[in-house]
């Protein structure tokens, strides 16, 4: 079970978005992409075939899941995460700081 999962709202902890707000749009592995986060411009030829034309693209391009943190509206800042076994065996995220589950 994963941290960070999509949906989640996260800060950016470290990088030229610090301090910056998102959701999580993909998992990739150790990796997320950020809704308007880390935007780079990408220079993409036309595709005739897939109806797209070329041109100077800008999109969100993925970063590391150590430079962000689950966001906790209660406090209002980052927060780090744990993880609680509940009696039927099932995994529930808590936040470490007050221990309250994760509604994500």
């Amino acid at each position: 079970m994963n941290r960070i999962k999509k949906g989640d709202q996260v800060i950016v902890t470290a990088g030229k978005d610090k301090g910056k707000k998102g959701d999580v749009v993909r998992v990739l592995g150790d990796k997320v992409v950020v809704s308007n986060i880390n935007i780079v411009k990408r220079h993409t030829k036309p595709n005739p075939q897939a109806n797209q034309p070329g041109g100077v693209v800008e999109r969100e391009a993925p970063i590391h899941i150590s430079n962000v943190m689950l966001f906790n509206p209660a406090t209002g800042k980052g927060e780090r995460i744990g993880f609680k076994v509940l009696e039927d065996g099932r995994k529930l995220r808590v936040f470490r700081s007050s221990g309250e589950a994760v509604d994500a």
